[in-house]
């Protein structure tokens, strides 16, 4: 019998594999990125303490309302720029990057640059 491949447990795997290499602390907290279908989350995460410092995503009043008529990889460099503008507002300079188990592409590459963009360094 053929079986289905669950896309999303292969990536669930890939997540806990890099999250073993990976920690946030205070001085250069993890940047988590979370894709659905439709939108797209960040957070800036503090492991040690266990604390979100940051947070953006389209759904936020002030994302959306610049999102009207961009497509999908826009709306992620928004959001990048939005959480590095956040950032900077708590004085965070620097991250360590936490794709979640997703391949360094499309939305996932927006969102980086659109940080980068904001002033955030990786």
């Amino acid at each position: 019998m053929i079986t289905k491949i669950n896309k999303n447990q292969d990536r669930q795997k890939r997540h806990l594999r890099v999250r073993r290499k990976i920690k946030g602390t205070a001085e250069t907290p993890r940047l988590s990125v979370y894709r659905s279908l439709n939108h797209i989350y960040a957070q800036i995460i503090d492991d040690v303490k266990g604390n979100t410092l940051v947070t953006a995503s389209t759904l936020d009043k002030e994302v959306k309302a610049n999102l009207e008529g961009k497509d999908k990889k826009a709306q992620a460099y928004e959001v990048g720029k939005v959480l590095a503008e956040k950032a900077k507002a708590k004085k965070i300079t620097a991250v360590v990057f936490d794709r979640g188990g997703y391949l360094y592409t499309g939305r996932v590459q927006s969102l980086a640059d659109g940080a980068r963009e904001g002033g955030l360094t990786f």
